[in-house]
């Protein structure tokens, strides 16, 4: 698994245009991103003691989280992944899943996946076998990326962070979803070997400081 450095900016209105007009005005946007921006829905697999979120607000330095992903509603490609934090940098890892498979995932007919081929299906099994973990929340925000050759940088913009309370329905068109408390906006930026001193420029906010914001333990607020 490649790690990656990565810092997060939580922002205000204001923030976000700023960042917005700036990075536009220099960076390519991600070719993703249809129009400039993609819908990301995931749910996101906990423990009955909390563990992840445990494990987030605490600042454990080795941690690890399951979740199921889809962008702008297309349910036809799910993807599986790990994400995986240590000593501040940040990794993934992730498998493709068909609607079906979700669904049986959702529905709690796991077996088939104790001997699949995709090595990350297996260890999912595993760990809802022997550690519990089970889908608990669903996280959707509108992302807008950019990428920068140099550093293999990569600056996203999250908002509208949303969640569907307990309502794990992660293929459902109609999934209700309500704002998280005071709606805050999100600029994450990762690299992989150096940050360039133009990226940090453009970043830099005043009164504004790299935190650990976390969109899955906000939306946690609510249960």
């Amino acid at each position: 698994m490649e790690l990656r450095h990565e810092y997060k900016i939580e922002l205000t209105g204001g923030d976000l245009l700023i960042l917005r007009q700036r990075l536009q005005a220099v960076l390519e946007r991600d070719p993703h991103a249809k129009g400039g921006s993609y819908l990301v829905r995931s749910l996101y697999f906990e423990t009955p003691t909390d563990r992840a979120l445990r494990e987030k607000l605490d600042g454990v330095s080795r941690r690890e989280k399951f979740r199921l992903r889809l962008y702008d509603g297309d349910t036809s490609l799910i993807h599986l992944e790990k994400k995986y934090k240590a000593a501040g940098l940040g990794g993934k890892l992730s498998a493709e899943l068909t609607r079906d498979e979700t669904q049986r995932l959702l529905d709690g007919d796991t077996l088939w996946m104790r001997d699949d081929e995709r090595e990350l299906v297996r260890e999912l099994y595993a760990k809802m076998t022997t550690q519990g973990l089970r889908p608990k929340t669903v996280v959707e925000y509108t992302r807008e990326p950019f990428i920068y050759g140099p550093g293999d940088v990569r600056v996203t913009l999250d908002y509208h962070i949303r969640t569907a309370l307990s309502d794990t329905k992660l293929l459902d068109p109609g999934l209700v979803t309500v704002p998280v408390p005071e709606d805050p906006a999100l600029a994450e930026v990762k690299f992989t070997a150096f940050l360039p001193q133009l990226i940090r420029d453009l970043v830099e906010l005043p009164g504004r400081r790299a935190g650990a914001f976390s969109k899955y333990a906000q939306c946690r607020l609510y249960g």
